[in-house]
């Protein structure tokens, strides 16, 4: 049986964990979380970021753009809203940001709704990969005759580069999804126009997709057509920093991050127990792991399975945490809680445990 080391000081980061207060009773129905109730209790506020209901970026977009240097808010600007993510993703994808301006792309369904257009989760459309490139083969043309530069390193995750497209502002797909998309479109980040250069690439894409044999398809098995893309992310490459000697992320972003950053970027393992016996833990320094089970259940609103979502890390990641912070072979554990708007960080050592008259509710941190 491999010899378990220390992990001296971890930082979880979870998207989507922080349900708003309107729906706090509802996600935490039933819920046994003795491991991560005294975690919370005991730990050290270090930040509460509020957040505002039409900021066009998520929370943990922000918080790890921070942390690695991308984004250094003013002094006094309590609702930062840049994550210039793309290039980092462009890189983690396999791709050459070099020096340009790069935005993001995704192949997306937008539902007409009763007087109003609605985005619909990507994650949910279950588009196969030799659909992807069916689609990519029909874009490509289109958007490379408008003068536009396209990396297409993954299926699912396209980067377009153009000087009319650098001065937009433009919102996360989840941080759209499911609403009405009119606020969410990308406009001129000076003046708040929408962009007339990215309405005709989103318009000659949709067009060259109308009717194309994969969405009839599609369509004839019940499923949603693919009838437009959504632009985010955009930001050039610059140098950053990470205050963390490890990272393991399924994310693009945080991979991509970690690689400019000269951190090979791992991928997180199932449990506390299994981060402790990996060789690459095994050195001085935090270790950051992003864990990710709540986004498409928060997205849906679905409370049952976010619920259990939380259940499974407070078995695998929070309970095993406690004891390793009990035992000092754990010796400071930070945690970022991030809904769709906000985020709470928080810390906790060894001594923190011993501090009984620190009783900070779960429904303390939840954001309104």
């Amino acid at each position: 049986m491999p010899t378990i080391m220390p992990v001296p000081d971890l930082h979880l980061l979870l998207p989507f964990a922080l349900p708003s207060a309107a729906d706090a009773a509802t996600a935490l129905h039933g819920l046994e979380s003795a491991a991560l109730d005294k975690l919370l209790a005991r730990a050290t506020l270090e930040e509460r970021v509020i957040g505002e209901d039409f900021q066009r970026t998520l929370p943990h977009e922000r918080w790890i753009a921070q942390r690695f240097g991308v984004v250094t808010p003013s002094a006094g600007q309590r609702h930062a809203d840049d994550a210039p993510l793309a290039p980092f993703m462009l890189l983690a994808d396999g791709g050459t940001p070099g020096d340009a301006l790069w935005a993001c792309i995704e192949p997306v369904h937008v539902r007409i709704a009763h007087d109003h257009l609605v985005l619909i989760d990507p994650a949910t459309l279950g588009v196969r990969t030799e659909e992807a490139r069916a689609l990519l083969q029909t874009a490509r043309p289109v958007i490379e005759e408008l003068g536009i530069a396209l990396q297409a390193p993954t299926p699912l995750r396209w980067y377009v580069s153009g000087e009319a497209l650098g001065a937009l502002a433009s919102a996360s797909p989840l941080r759209a999804t499911g609403r009405n998309i009119e606020i969410w479109l990308p406009h001129e980040a000076r003046t708040g126009e929408r962009s007339r250069a990215w309405m005709k690439l989103q318009n000659e894409v949709q067009m060259a997709w109308f009717e194309h044999p994969l969405n009839v398809e599609r369509e004839s098995h019940g499923l949603p057509a693919i009838n437009s893309i959504w632009l985010h992310a955009q930001g050039a490459m610059r140098p950053v920093q990470s205050p963390f000697a490890r990272v393991l992320s399924d994310a693009a972003a945080t991979r991509g991050l970690a690689s400019a950053a000269g951190i090979e970027p791992h991928t997180p393992p199932e449990s506390f127990a299994a981060l402790a016996k990996a060789r690459h833990t095994n050195a001085e320094g935090a270790t950051l792991v992003e864990l990710d089970p709540f986004s498409a259940p928060f997205i849906e609103q679905d409370w049952a399975r976010w619920n259990a979502s939380l259940q499974a890390l407070e078995k695998d990641w929070f309970a095993p945490a406690l004891d390793a912070l009990s035992n000092g072979s754990l010796k400071r554990l930070g945690i970022t809680l991030c809904g769709d708007t906000g985020s709470v960080t928080l810390s906790i050592t060894r001594s923190d445990l011993r501090k009984f008259w620190r009783r900070r509710p779960i429904a303390a941190l939840f954001i309104e």
